[in-house]
C-alpha cells in the first residue's frame, strides 16, 4: 500500500488507517468470514438500473430522443436486457447478504435472483399501465400542467411514483433491500419518501411533493391526490417483551378511493380515511373518518368523535 504517512495538518495517516482497521475488525469479529462481509447491493448500480427501466417504460421521453417506429423495440429490448443483467447482480448480492446475516443454509442465490428478476420483468407491462393512470391523474388534477409529457419529465411526484412502482414490485417479490435502496434514491432525488411496502392504487397524484412521507404499511386506494408535506405515519411503536420494536405490524393509515389530502396534513396510526373525503391543510388526524367527510384543522382539533 502506497500511503503518504507523515505528520502534517491532517495528522499521521498511518495511525488513522490502523485505528480504522482495528475498529472494523472488532465490529466483524462475530462474522464467520471475519473481515470479508458479503457485498451489499450497489446504490450506484441501481441508479443506472432505474435510468434504464425508466427508459424502457417511456422510451420516447425518458429514453433516446431520436427513436423511430422501426428502432424503438430494439432500443427497449437492448436497454431492458442491460438493466436486468445489472439488477440480477444486485439481487444476488442481497440474497448472499441475507444468507450471511441470518445464517441460512442451502439457499441458491443465483436461482433466487433469476426467479425474482424474471418475475419482475413480467410485471413491467402492468407497471406501465399503472403509470399511465398516474400521469393522467396528474395532468387532469393540476391546471398548471400543459401536457402529459410535461408531467412525465418535470414533476417530482411522477418520478417518485415511477420509482415506487418499481420498488414495490421488487419488495413484493422478495427483495426488500434492493427495493429500499431504490426508495431512498427516489427520496434523494425528489424529497418524497415512500416506503416500498406501501400499497398504492392507480391514478395516484402527488402535487408539488416535497416532504411527503408514506409509511411501510400504508394502503392507498385509486384516484387519491396528496399535496406537499403530507405524512401517512405511525402513531406509536409497540414493543416486544424484551423491549425491541415489533416489526411488520399494520401501523399506517388506509386511505380509500377518491380522497384528497392537502398540504401539511399528518395522518397517524391504522386509521381509515373514508372514500371521497377531503383532509384540509395542516390537519393532525389520529382517528378514522366516514366516507365523504371534510375535515378542517378546527374540526380535527375540537369536533371529531371516534367512529363506533
Amino acid at each position: 500500500m502506497n500511503l503518504a504517512c507523515q505528520s502534517d495538518s491532517h495528522g499521521d495517516l498511518c495511525d488513522v488507517v490502523a485505528e480504522l482497521r482495528q475498529i472494523r475488525n472488532e465490529s466483524l469479529e462475530n462474522r464467520r468470514r471475519k473481515g470479508h462481509p458479503p457485498k451489499l447491493p450497489s446504490r450506484k448500480a441501481l441508479v443506472g438500473v432505474l435510468d434504464g427501466l425508466s427508459a424502457v417504460l417511456f422510451p420516447n421521453r425518458l429514453g433516446s430522443g431520436d427513436l423511430t417506429d422501426d428502432s424503438v423495440d430494439y432500443f427497449v429490448g437492448h436497454t431492458l436486457d442491460t438493466a436486468l443483467r445489472t439488477l440480477f447482480e444486485q439481487l444476488g448480492r442481497e440474497c448472499r447478504f441475507k444468507v450471511e446475516q441470518q445464517g441460512l443454509f442451502g439457499v441458491d442465490c443465483q436461482q433466487q435472483a433469476t426467479m425474482i428478476n424474471c418475475a419482475f420483468a413480467r410485471q413491467l407491462p402492468k407497471i406501465r399501465q399503472l403509470l399511465d393512470s398516474d400521469l393522467l391523474a396528474a395532468f387532469e388534477g393540476d391546471p398548471a400542467a400543459s401536457s402529459l409529457d410535461e408531467v412525465l419529465i418535470c414533476y417530482p411526484g411522477m418520478t417518485a411514483v415511477i420509482y415506487h412502482r418499481i420498488a414495490h414490485a421488487l419488495h413484493t417479490l422478495g427483495s426488500p433491500l434492493v427495493a429500499r435502496i431504490i426508495a431512498e434514491i427516489a427520496h434523494s432525488v425528489t424529497g418524497i419518501d415512500i416506503h416500498p411496502g406501501a400499497q398504492i392504487g392507480g391514478s395516484f397524484f402527488i402535487d408539488h411533493g416535497t416532504g411527503v412521507v408514506i409509511g411501510e404499511t400504508a394502503v392507498i386506494g385509486r384516484h387519491v391526490r396528496v399535496y406537499q408535506a403530507v405524512t401517512l405515519g405511525a402513531k406509536r411503536f409497540p414493543k416486544e417483551a424484551d423491549g425491541s420494536l415489533v416489526k411488520g405490524n399494520a401501523r399506517h393509515p388506509i386511505v380509500e378511493d377518491d380522497v384528497v389530502i392537502y398540504a401539511g396534513a399528518t395522518l397517524l396510526g391504522r386509521i381509515t380515511i373514508g372514500k371521497g373525503s377531503s383532509i384540509g391543510g395542516n390537519v393532525w388526524l389520529t382517528q378514522s373518518i366516514e366516507p365523504n367527510s371534510v375535515v378542517t384543522q378546527t374540526q380535527a382539533n375540537n369536533e371529531l368523535k371516534p367512529i363506533t
